[in-house]
């Protein structure tokens, strides 16, 4: 389903890409200090709260509403909605509710439902959150792991050893951005 040429709230796109833009460039800041992960986390709670009051307002900011680079936008400040678990299973089941709709994407359902499970220590489904281990990033346990690259592939996204490759190399990019 290819969304309206004319968005219901282009005003409510323009804010969400901004508030993407910012997460982004703190999240490029070299080298990660404390400071620096103090001003991340500042942004994050900024971009949640604006988040959440659209939702409040709007609800869930899909494709028809604002857009596919808008829509991308809110997926991605959810997903780095880390500091407020609540609000990310929130924003889980209103992304749910999109993309049945046809108003949000399979593979930004399934990189929120893999992060809130990481979030809730529960092994992810589609591969696509790494933590650190012992200094080594590697990736969060999978639940079913024998049918992982068939959920990927279900979901738009690139089998494993793709991802792998693109996370090692440093040029991985989601779905309207930088995971």
């Amino acid at each position: 389903m290819r969304p309206p040429r004319r968005l219901e709230l282009p005003h409510l796109e323009k804010e969400l890409l901004q508030l993407a833009s910012d997460s982004q460039q703190i999240r490029r800041r070299e080298p990660v200090t404390v400071g620096e992960l103090r001003a991340r986390e500042i942004v994050d709670i900024r971009n949640t709260q604006a988040l959440g009051r659209i939702v409040d307002e709007h609800g869930w900011p899909g494709h028809r509403l604002v857009g596919v680079n808008g829509a991308a936008a809110a997926w991605l400040i959810a997903h780095h909605s880390d500091h407020d678990l609540a609000f990310q299973l929130r924003a889980l089941g209103l992304l749910e509710r999109a993309v049945q709709r046809g108003d949000a994407t399979l593979q930004q359902l399934a990189y929120l439902t893999d992060r809130t499970r990481l979030r809730t220590g529960i092994p992810q489904i589609f591969g696509t959150q790494y933590v650190l281990r012992h200094g080594a990033c590697v990736l969060w346990d999978v639940e079913q792991p024998e049918g992982l690259e068939r959920r990927r592939r279900d979901a738009g996204l690139p089998p494993m050893a793709e991802y792998a490759s693109l996370l090692r190399s440093g040029t991985v990019r989601t779905i309207g951005g930088d995971a």
